[in-house]
């Protein structure tokens, strides 16, 4: 804009009425990624409803929480199930439904029909944000997996921010609010235990204690390094000498495990923001000589540092995914293989997109339910050169 050039106000849209608070009968569609199914008002509303407590195929009472007339779609909570669909069950938690706790978005569907639901998120956003067709084998075929170990989805979580009630009790917050609910025993959580600052993990045939912060980053579901370990390994098939880059690194997991296959003297990098992290990896990755565990963001360490190829990459992103600047930039050190490790089926599905315009295809997919009675999900995706 040139000086003296005035700006323009921004035309505002007109909110109008607020439909808080309304209800309204209608039948149930599939589920969308976030923990809420599609819900189709007819005429004269004509808006999609995101909403929560449901299960394709119901017909419920939908109430609005969030929608004024000019939004484009509106949020509910389904109130009143007038027609269960296969797979509703009655919720473990007695803090689990509309307007109470927000922390678990399917407790009201058995735990083989969470998978299930799970499965259909993932394998649309492949299909409509990976841009692969819907009979593709990784896409058709795609299953999400029970974890070992896990059981009835409950007792799972090993770490759970609570927050205080005005009164001075233990709770949790409401869906999308700052509300609290109290919550005296959270059922997805592990009984109150110290939180250790080493963690010992059993897979691919070796067993490692790692060190970290008193508050640092692990998965929270017991099964989840080993199951996680072993399905990168596997994909990525390291052999002796070949160099490692691990972003997203944390305390340096799967550098830690992939260094057993590669070699003591192997070129072994490993990425990580978290200063206090990199420190813990630092001293986890203390047996191999050419180890180097590098403090900084992932893009900014790539764009300056590390610029050399490598034979293999295994990253493993926060919830919005790598990006497209990173996979240009892990495609520039042209790895025979790549494994990456998703929370978000959205963000990984945009990720490959950006890979595949880089030469990298698909070749393998797996899908943990490591969040039971969540919507999350974890993927673990292989991809090669074409």
């Amino acid at each position: 804009m040139s000086r003296g050039q005035q700006r323009r106000p921004r035309r505002r849209t007109p909110r109008g009425e607020s439909r808080v608070g309304q209800r309204f009968e209608a039948e149930v569609g599939p589920v969308a990624h976030g923990g809420h199914c599609i819900v189709r008002l007819p005429e004269p509303e004509s808006r999609v409803v995101f909403t929560r407590h449901t299960i394709p195929g119901e017909r419920v009472v939908v109430e609005i929480t969030e929608g004024t007339d000019g939004d484009r779609f509106w949020r509910g909570d389904a109130v009143e199930v007038l027609q269960p669909a296969p797979g509703r069950v009655i919720a473990p938690c007695p803090v689990a439904g509309p307007g109470l706790c927000g922390g678990c978005d399917f407790q009201h569907v058995a735990l083989p029909a969470q998978r299930e639901l799970k499965t259909a998120v993932v394998r649309e956003q492949l299909v409509r944000l990976a841009r692969l067709d819907p009979d593709h084998p990784l896409v058709a075929g795609l299953v999400v997996e029970q974890v070992p170990g896990d059981v009835e989805g409950l007792r799972w979580r090993t770490r759970t921010q609570f927050v205080t009630t005005p009164d001075g009790r233990r709770g949790l917050r409401k869906h999308r609010s700052h509300d609290v609910v109290p919550v005296e025993d959270c059922l997805i959580t592990l009984e109150d235990t110290p939180t250790p600052t080493t963690r010992m993990v059993t897979a691919a045939g070796r067993s490692h204690e790692f060190s970290l912060a008193d508050d640092g980053f692990w998965q929270v579901h017991p099964g989840a390094p080993t199951v996680l370990v072993e399905t990168v390994v596997e994909q990525l098939d390291p052999q002796p000498g070949e160099s490692v880059l691990d972003l997203y690194s944390g305390v340096g997991l799967f550098a830690r495990f992939l260094g057993d296959r590669v070699g003591t003297d192997a070129r072994i990098v490993a990425v990580e923001g978290d200063a206090e992290a990199t420190r813990h990896a630092q001293l986890n990755l203390g047996g191999f000589e050419r180890a180097k565990a590098q403090a900084g963001t992932v893009d900014r360490v790539l764009a300056t540092s590390y610029d050399e190829p490598f034979d293999l990459v295994v990253l493993d992103p926060p919830r919005e995914g790598a990006r497209a600047e990173v996979v240009r930039q892990i495609a520039d050190r042209a790895p025979r293989a790549v494994s990456y490790v998703a929370c978000d089926p959205a963000a990984l599905s945009r990720d490959l997109a950006t890979f595949a315009e880089h030469g990298y295809r698909l070749e393998a997919l797996q899908a943990f339910d490591l969040f039971p009675m969540t919507h999350h999900v974890e993927c673990v995706a292989l991809l090669r050169r074409s």
